[in-house]
This record gives C-alpha cells, sequence and structure tokens, in this order.
C-alpha cells in the first residue's frame, strides 16, 4: 500500500503558471482583462477556429450555446445519457427538453446509427460528448444534422487535444464548449471557453456572457479611455478572471507535453491490464487523435466475486484514488422521474454504468505512482476474481 493517498485527477501545475498568477495580482487586473485576451487569442490559434471566448466554466458555455442557437421552450436537444450532468442541466436551462440517446460500445461514445429515430419536429440541436477525450463519429452527425436543419453543439469538455479525421475538435461543429476544471487537460482552476466559425453567435456568447452588456470590464476601463455600456440582453456573469486566464496561459503552451506524458501512462496501463478480469479501452479510431482524458476500466462483473462500489472502496483502502465516469444521466432521480425513464431504456449506458471505474492519468503522476496504481489494481482484482 502506498504510504500516501494519491488523489484522482490531480493536476500538474508548475511555476511559470505561479508566478503568471502573481503578476496577475500584483496588475491590478484581477478579473476579465488582458490575459484574458491573450489566452483566448492563443486557443484560438490553437484550435483554429475564427473566434474563441473564454468563461468561467465549461457548464456557462454549453448554456450560453444553447442561447445563441436560439433553443428554449418547446424544442428538443439529443445527447447522450452518458456525460457529466452540466450537458443535460444547461438544456434544461435553456428552456428546452433533453432527450437521451444510447451510447455504442466500445466507444462509450452517442451512437449516431440512433440519432435519426429520435428526431421529432421539435428537435432543434444534438450534443455530442466526446467522451473520456475519443472523438464521436462526426461524419455521420453532421450528415444527419444537416438533413434535419439541426444545431450541433459539441461538448469537448474531456477533447481538448482531440482530432477527428485530420480536423481539430472545435472546428467541425457549429459550436464547441471545453472545459479547464481542475481535473482536466488543461487547467485553470475553473473556466472554459467557446470555439465557432459563426459571427453572429460569437457575439452574442460575448455579450449574454457578462450581463448582456455591449462593452466588458477590460474595453471599458483600458487605457483607451472609459467607454460607456449598453445593456442590450438580460445576460449572465460568466466571464473568466485574468487569474484563470493566467494559469491557461502556461498550460497551453505545454500542452502537448503533458499529452505525450499522459499517452505514456495509457500504454503502461494498457500492458499491465489487458489479460485481468477488466476490458480496457479501446484503440483510437483510425484517423483521429484521443485527448487521454479519462483512463476508463469496465470490470468483468462475470469474473469478479463483487461490485463495482466494492472494488473502488478497495482501491481507496490501498491509497489510490479512482473516479465514475459516469452513472447514466437516466439513472438519477430528477431524470428519471421528470422524464419517466425506464432502468432499461439506454441497456448500453446501463451496462457501462454498473461497470465503469477510471484510473489516475495525470502528467503529474511519477513513475512509482504510476507503478502503485497497477500493483493496487492486480492486488484488488487477484483479490475478487472467481
Amino acid at each position: 500500500m502506498r504510504d500516501s493517498f494519491l488523489i484522482f485527477g490531480s493536476p500538474k501545475i508548475e511555476e511559470d503558471e505561479i508566478q503568471e498568477v502573481a503578476d496577475c495580482l500584483r496588475s491590478g487586473w484581477i478579473s476579465t482583462g488582458p490575459r484574458v485576451g491573450k489566452f483566448q487569442d492563443m486557443f484560438r490559434q490553437f484550435i483554429g477556429s475564427k473566434h474563441a471566448l473564454a468563461l468561467n466554466s465549461c457548464t456557462a458555455g454549453l448554456h450560453l450555446s444553447m442561447l445563441a442557437a436560439g433553443l428554449g421552450p418547446g424544442d428538443e436537444v439529443l445527447t447522450t445519457p452518458m456525460t457529466f450532468a452540466a450537458t443535460a442541466n444547461a438544456i434544461i436551462h435553456a428552456g428546452a427538453k433533453p432527450v437521451f440517446v444510447d451510447i455504442e460500445l466500445p466507444s462509450m461514445n452517442i451512437d449516431p446509427q440512433l440519432i435519426e429515430e429520435k428526431i421529432t419536429p421539435k428537435t432543434k440541436a444534438v450534443i455530442p460528448v466526446h467522451l473520456c477525450g475519443r472523438p464521436c463519429s462526426m461524419d455521420l452527425i453532421m450528415e444527419t444534422a444537416a438533413r434535419y436543419g439541426l444545431t450541433v453543439i459539441e461538448d469537448a469538455a474531456h477533447a481538448v487535444e482531440a482530432e477527428y479525421k485530420g480536423r481539430k475538435i472545435g472546428t467541425i461543429g457549429d459550436i464547441t464548449v471545453f472545459s479547464f476544471y481542475v481535473t482536466k487537460n488543461l487547467v485553470t482552476g475553473e473556466g472554459g471557453m467557446i470555439t465557432t466559425d459563426n459571427d453572429e453567435y460569437a457575439e452574442k456568447v460575448e455579450t449574454y456572457g457578462l450581463h448582456g452588456m455591449s462593452r466588458g470590464a477590460w474595453k471599458r476601463y483600458s487605457d483607451d479611455g472609459f467607454k460607456h455600456y449598453q445593456v442590450v440582453f438580460p445576460g449572465f456573469k460568466y466571464n473568466m478572471m485574468d487569474i484563470q486566464a493566467a494559469m491557461g496561459i502556461h498550460q497551453l503552451r505545454k500542452i502537448k507535453k503533458y499529452h505525450k506524458r499522459r499517452e505514456e501512462i495509457w500504454n503502461r496501463y494498457d500492458a499491465a491490464f489487458k489479460n485481468m478480469p477488466v476490458q480496457i479501452p479501446p484503440p483510437g479510431e483510425q484517423n483521429t487523435k484521443h485527448a487521454r482524458h479519462l483512463y476508463t476500466l469496465l470490470l468483468k462483473l462475470r469474473d469478479i466475486r463483487v461490485g463495482r462500489d466494492r472494488i473502488q472502496q478497495a482501491l481507496h483502502e490501498e491509497n489510490i484514488g479512482t473516479g465514475i465516469h459516469f452513472i447514466s444521466l437516466h439513472l438519477h432521480p430528477y431524470y428519471r422521474e421528470a422524464y419517466a425513464y425506464k432502468k432499461d431504456a439506454f441497456p448500453n449506458a446501463l451496462y457501462v454504468s454498473d461497470r465503469t471505474i477510471s484510473l489516475p492519468l495525470s502528467a503529474r503522476l511519477t513513475d512509482e505512482d504510476v507503478q502503485d496504481v497497477i500493483n493496487a489494481v492486480t492486488l484488488v482484482l487477484d483479490r475478487f476474481s472467481r
């Protein structure tokens, strides 16, 4: 057993981020200011999109994407139930109804073959979620959306480095939303980013994200002179702070290095677990790039004497932190009761929900940390194997 607890999802923060945050505090520009502008420009160039708009969370980005696309009461939005609550909640906050589409196996992403059968006259958009950093089958999703006139809003919270058939995630759908939460591949503590090539969407997101004001704080108080603002929409307090962007500027510069490190860890896990009573993540699809955000095992319950929760607890007792990504949304009380979902409504999502467990995967992990994870998983699975 490890001497200390290995925290799941602990980020790698280095001295250049710390120094930039300290410099930001000393500068007087703490909220939205020049560092946010710089981070947006860097991210826009990294993705290759026309616009990149920084916000205080991916959830805020999802909500504003709905509003920018004109979604509201009476509309339906298709998405996967195998995602974090924010995806569905943002649809609800916009006044629309989330309609779940089962996932495909083994990718665990939304099944593009099932989307069309869920489309009704009320359907206005689809939100594919690039789960664990694996790109969805965007060709078929985009073709179906075009045929029915649907807006495609990509939830790329896990997929900042991902690519699909030579295109960066963030340049395919109508609008894409990224997360910079503390466990993500690029960390600003809290934070998110929207990318789009649509000028109208970008203008609305920028305005709606700061109380519906026509000019942001930095523009009002910059050296160019004070400028009056006008409220043109009852907006929200969704702006990113310079303190957050100070971290993001340096995290983005190291994103390739960190991705390479997570890939090394991923390959060590694959080799260690391939003959154990688990299903390791499938290889990346041809001509795609996996962002390597979550390394998720599916337990082969027929070969194990206990359930997933007992395995997770046993790993905790070995001082290894883990995650569950995810329990299908249709199994949670709110969605189950609000939309009358039966337990077996989405059999593939149910299957994953009972078996999934995510292992530590961070550029911060040392080789010794990785070996500790491998040793603990091996020990626990051996103990509970039939």
